[in-house]
Formats: structure tokens, C-alpha cells, sequence
């Protein structure tokens, strides 16, 4: 059993749920460290200087050996998942290399996360004979091990939730392959992360495999239905056909969404298969917490539920520590998370900073929006026309604003005077839409930074988007424009001195 203070080792900290983990650990007093083939990988993640990194290819012995001296215990998170038709192969040799440092080690325990298997016979997928295979290895190894095997983990960023994710935002209709009927026991990743964290301090005569998953079985069409309800999405029309192969099914994820195929196809290949737990052993190990495990749905909640609160448009770009583990983490793949579109420009201001801050303040109402007006008219009348909230509602005061008042057709949701105005569209979207204006200063420069971030709500919204993304270097470039020359002329009056005239 390891106390705390004791040293993990957490191998595939640059993956999903490794590097979700490190955290966990680190909150529970546990000495950390990571090993990975790439350590600069690392740095961006909020809790890198916290850890102790060491480079490693865990293929080989001698490498693999290091990075386990003096450990007490090894998470195995590693897969060759992605890398190739004998991912199978490559996982099998690593593990046996793996095992075999880590007893010559003197490592107290391993713990692996690997895949749920069926309960029927017959031939599994590639995928879930791979990390079973691995998991035998394991526990072979002499070395105390726990593999803890899941179905499905719910979370954003998670490769599962994200195809589900992107299946269910951009197609209305579908249809799919029989697999979307097959039962599924998925788990939130703050569940099968408290059951990683928590098999640290497994006694050391455990050495068994324990099934994990959340307390509902349900079809991956059910989730879909379920996910596109909670996105405030329409109902989805599902038709599965059984046509359609492993390899057709793999084709066509990669045609709708984001994840690379290589990723897809062992994936797909293995949601054939029913996987629902058989046990809940770990229960008298890892106790289930006293409001029980999550859900389904409130796991998609949690997945989804910094869309639309104050720090939206940054945390899809940056991630605090400890966060939840449900969160995106910014080294997320890029797939992840969902879409996020983004209008970014910036430009030098000839002028102070305050001068420049004056003219971000003051925008909107009277004052306007510093680029053709009126095709901010046009859709402020539009909005009207579709129960929207228009332009008619103003601003309260010429120059000064509240976090939280109206402008027009936006809300101010986070003012930092002098730095930083964010804005969120109240006018009525396909989506979630903000609107950033900001001051820097650079090497004695000002720098006006403007960034417009738009969060599609389904099919519907990625058309708005890139039907008007055509416009953006009208509205958006002028605004940009005009803003400098404004803040420019507002410095130049504030300098030039006044002329007296006869009779002053």
C-alpha cells in the first residue's frame, strides 16, 4: 500500500487521462514524476512545474528501467493506438519491456486502464484483444497489479465523447451502422480517474483485473439522443443500417468529424461489441462516493459546462490547476473540446494605451461600432424581425461600462478597465458568440488586439458561420481599422496644444 509521499511514476501523461491524472495525485500527496519520449511536451500542461520529468522511450529496456528507479508505483497509460495496423504488436513488446523493468525495479504496484471486454465469446475487436493482452502481461509481471477495465469515458477530449460529440452537433439525420444499438457502460472521467488515483493504495496482495463503468447502460444511439437533448440541439433522427462495415463505419466518422482515422477505425471495430461490467469489486477497495458515481447525463453536463460562463473564450486555449478533470486541457489534440471559430486580429496603435482604452470603452450605442453601419443596422433589424433584442437597447453611459449591463445586442460579460472588454451576443445565434476587445503593450507599443470567437450549435450554426465568415473582413477589418484611427486622433487632440484666440 503506498503512502502518501510515496512516488508515482505516470507514464502517457501527455495523453488524455494521464494528463488528467497527474493532479489527482499531486492533490493527494503523492510524489510525481512523468516519462515521456518528448518531456518538452510537457510544458504547457499547469502542473508541469510541479513534477519531476524524465525522458524515456518505454520500448526500451535500459530507458524504461530509469524512469522506474526508485518508484513505488507505475501507471501504465500508454497505447500504440493510431500508430498503425500492428499497434497490436507494438503494445504487446512494450508491455513485456515494461514488466519486466518495473520488477527488476522493485515497484510496489502497477496499475493499468485498459478496455472493457464482452461478456459473449467469439472474436473481439483488435483493439480490446490488444488491451487485454496487455493487462495479462501485467499481472503476470511479478509486480502487484490492478487493471482497471472501462468502456466508454465521458469527458471533453476524451476520443469517445469527442466522436459522439461531433457525430451528433453536425449531423441532423443519420444514418448509421447496427453498433449504434449495441449496450455501453460508460464512465465519467472523474470516476475512472478517483478509481486510478485510488488503486494506489491497493494492499499489495491484490493482483486481479476490476470492471469499472458509471451506473448507467445505455445504446450509443440512446447517447447520442441524449447528448444532442442536453446541447439544446433538435431531436436526432437516427437510422442504423447493417451495411454498413467496421471499415465503411471508420470512413465515414472520418468524413464528419475531426478524429483522425487511424484512431477511428480500431474504435469503431470495437463499439460492435456490448461492454457493460460484470463486477463492481473495486467498490470494497475505492469506495463509491457518498452521492454515488456520476451519470450519463450529468457527465455530458459537466463535459459541456464552461460553454457559455464567464471564462469560455479562454478555456478552450488554457486550463487551470487542479480544474476538472471534465475540462479541456490545452494540450488537448486539436479535435477536441468541440468548435470553437475564431477571428483574430490585432494591430500597432500609435497612441497610449488609455487613449486607446477610452475608444473601447465608449463603443457601441451612439458612439457605434466604428464599421459600416449599416450593416450593424441591418442586423440589429433582423434580430428584431426573428424575437431578438436588436440595437434598440443602447448602452447606459456614453464612457463608462458595468460587467453584466446590455449594449446593444451584447452583455458585457467581463470588463478589466484598461485591459480587457468582453462581450457575449444576446441577438439570436445558431451558437454562442463573444467579442474581445483589448489593450497590450509591447516593447513601448501599444498593440490593439480584437478577437470575435463564435461556439456552433449543431449543423445550423457552422453554416451561419461560414456564411458570414465572407463579411468578416468588412466588419471586423473596419472595426479594427477605425478603432486605431479613432484612439490615434483622441491622443493627437489630447497633445496638441490649444489655440488661443482673440478675446480668450
Amino acid at each position: 500500500m503506498a503512502n502518501e509521499g510515496a512516488l508515482c511514476l505516470v507514464t502517457g501523461a501527455t495523453g488524455y487521462i494521464g494528463g488528467r491524472l497527474v493532479p489527482e495525485l499531486l492533490a493527494r500527496g503523492y510524489r510525481v514524476r512523468c516519462a515521456a519520449r518528448s518531456p518538452e511536451r510537457l510544458r504547457d500542461y499547469p502542473w508541469s512545474g510541479q513534477v519531476e520529468v524524465v525522458r524515456a522511450d518505454l520500448s526500451d529496456a535500459g530507458e524504461a528501467r530509469h524512469a522506474l528507479d526508485g518508484v513505488d508505483v507505475a501507471y501504465y497509460l500508454i497505447h500504440a493506438l493510431g500508430s498503425g495496423p500492428d499497434f497490436g504488436e507494438t503494445d504487446r513488446r512494450t508491455a513485456v519491456t515494461f514488466a519486466t523493468a518495473a520488477k527488476e525495479a522493485g515497484v510496489g504496484r502497477i496499475v493499468y486502464l485498459g478496455g472493457l471486454a464482452p461478456s459473449e465469446g467469439g472474436t473481439i475487436s483488435e483493439h480490446l484483444r490488444s488491451r487485454g493482452e496487455v493487462g495479462g502481461i501485467l499481472l503476470a509481471s511479478g509486480v502487484p497489479t490492478a487493471t482497471l477495465r472501462a468502456a466508454v469515458v465521458i469527458g471533453s477530449g476524451s476520443v469517445s465523447f469527442e466522436m459522439m460529440r461531433h457525430l451528433t452537433e453536425r449531423l441532423p439525420v443519420m444514418v448509421t451502422p447496427r453498433w449504434v444499438r449495441s449496450r455501453i457502460q460508460p464512465i465519467a472521467v472523474r470516476d475512472a480517474l478517483r478509481y486510478l488515483a485510488g488503486c494506489a493504495a491497493l494492499p499489495p496482495e491484490v493482483n486481479r483485473s476490476f470492471d469499472i463503468g458509471g451506473p448507467d447502460v445505455l445504446t450509443y444511439e440512446h447517447m447520442m439522443r441524449t447528448y444532442a437533448s442536453i446541447a439544446g440541439l433538435r431531436r436526432r433522427r437516427i437510422k442504423p443500417l447493417g451495411v454498413l462495415t467496421p471499415r465503411l463505419s471508420s470512413l465515414w466518422i472520418g468524413l464528419v468529424t475531426p478524429v483522425p482515422n487511424s484512431i477511428a477505425r480500431p474504435l469503431v471495430d470495437s463499439l460492435r461489441h456490448e461492454v457493460v461490467c460484470h463486477e463492481h469489486d473495486i467498490a470494497a477497495f475505492v469506495p463509491d462516493p457518498p452521492e454515488g458515481l456520476v451519470g450519463f447525463e450529468d457527465a455530458v453536463r459537466l463535459a459541456l459546462k464552461r460553454i457559455g460562463t464567464d471564462d469560455v473564450a479562454t478555456r478552450w486555449s488554457s486550463a487551470s490547476f487542479p480544474g476538472a478533470p471534465s475540462d479541456p486541457l490545452p494540450t488537448d489534440p486539436d479535435w477536441a473540446g468541440g468548435s470553437l471559430y475564431v477571428d483574430l486580429r490585432e494591430s500597432p496603435v500609435g497612441a497610449s494605451p488609455e487613449a486607446l482604452w477610452q475608444v473601447i470603452e465608449g463603443i457601441g450605442g451612439e458612439n457605434g461600432w466604428y464599421s459600416w453601419p449599416l450593416a450593424w443596422a441591418a442586423r440589429g433589424l433582423f434580430d428584431r424581425m426573428v424575437g431578438g433584442v436588436g440595437l434598440r437597447r443602447g448602452r447606459r453611459d456614453p464612457y463608462r461600462l458595468r460587467t453584466g449591463e446590455s449594449l446593444d445586442f451584447w452583455r458585457v460579460e467581463e470588463l478589466d478597465p484598461g485591459r480587457l472588454l468582453r462581450l457575449r451576443a444576446e441577438m439570436r445565434l445558431p451558437g454562442l458568440a463573444w467579442l474581445d476587445l483589448s489593450v497590450d503593450q509591447r516593447d513601448g507599443t501599444t498593440w490593439f488586439r480584437q478577437r470575435a470567437l463564435f461556439h456552433p450549435r449543431g449543423l445550423p450554426g457552422r453554416l451561419y458561420w461560414w456564411g458570414v465568415r465572407p463579411f468578416h473582413g468588412i466588419i471586423f477589418g473596419r472595426m479594427q481599422h477605425n478603432i486605431r484611427r479613432a484612439a490615434e486622433a483622441r491622443e493627437g487632440c489630447a497633445r496638441t496644444p490649444r489655440t488661443p484666440t482673440l478675446g480668450a
